[in-house]
């Protein structure tokens, strides 16, 4: 498959880069710096210096492409639209280019359900991890929810905290529900879920979260 792959530097972006290599898929790294990008895996991919926020700048990486992915991040702990800003350009240029197969990440500790544990949905998520990270999961919320509004075959990724180390290869999924006892997640095990994920057509339109 060709795909475009937007946070492509960042810890989720550059698994979802090597992890596609191996795979033999073809790679669109979209980057606003490309010396971040490891020289070993600039070398195999087709890169595109482009600020995500602009419309007209990225859509040489997003025309002729099967699927977008979206590891984008916001570094910042305030008040953010990083990932509400990045969707709408992406949604923007998709629609434009008629490529309609989006996944992006999101975060298991923004919601909580039937999924947690009493401790984790009554306690842990509500008083402390949503107090935390309230400015991030508000964008991320508003982003999300710009996905469900359009057409595009979105599916969301929603891994719980993450770590580095490594791909697992037992992570655990649940469709529209949260992981119970999910407290962690590799990005290593998001990548390889997210590109699982793309061809699987029953996950069109449906939030899944990983634990690793």
């Amino acid at each position: 498959m060709k795909l475009a792959i937007f946070g492509a530097t960042g810890g989720i972006g550059l698994e979802l880069v090597r992890q596609a290599l191996d795979l033999a898929h073809e790679v669109t790294a979209v980057v606003r710096d490309a010396s971040r990008l490891p020289a070993q895996l600039r070398d195999r991919v087709d890169v595109v210096e482009a600020d995500v926020m602009a419309p007209d700048a990225i859509t040489p990486a997003i025309k002729g492409r099967d699927a977008v992915l979206s590891a984008m991040g916001a570094r910042e702990s305030g008040p953010t639209s990083v990932h509400t800003d990045s969707v709408t350009s992406i949604i923007e240029v998709m629609n434009r280019t008629r490529c309609r197969r989006v996944l992006t990440v999101g975060a298991s500790g923004m919601v909580a359900d039937a999924g947690d544990g009493p401790f984790t949905r009554y306690v842990l998520k509500p008083l402390i991890v949503q107090r935390l990270l309230r400015h991030s999961f508000a964008d991320l919320a508003e982003s999300e929810r710009l996905l469900r509004a359009g057409d595009l075959d979105w599916t969301i990724v929603r891994p719980s905290r993450l770590t580095n180390a490594g791909r697992t290869n037992r992570y655990r999924t649940a469709w529209d529900l949260n992981v119970r006892g999910g407290l962690i997640t590799t990005r290593a095990d998001v990548a390889d879920c997210m590109l699982k994920l793309i061809g699987d057509r029953t996950s069109v339109r449906h939030v899944i979260s990983v634990a690793s």
